[in-house]
């Protein structure tokens, strides 16, 4: 499931540089995530290195685009071109 960030964002700027796919960018108001480049980190690393360095916790799952880590895994040969 890609990831989402919500209006509690505080734009701290912190997620940013963190995501290894390049899916966060800053928004008109907040920043967003861009689900088809969303893979959680999977292939990566264990767990989504936005979620672990955001402050206040407004990284939850975007239930608009449910993925199994199967579907993760996939998505992330694909952008890496392995």
């Amino acid at each position: 499931m890609a990831l989402i960030i919500t209006d509690e964002c505080i734009n701290c700027d912190v997620c940013e540089p963190e995501c290894p796919n390049n899916a966060i960018s800053q928004g008109d108001e907040i920043y967003i995530i861009d689900p088809n480049k969303c893979t959680e980190c999977v292939g990566h690393f264990d767990t989504p290195q936005c979620r672990e360095v955001c402050p206040v916790d407004c990284i939850p799952d975007d239930p608009n685009h449910p993925e199994t880590k199967d579907q993760l895994m996939a998505k992330f040969l694909a952008l890496t071109a392995k």
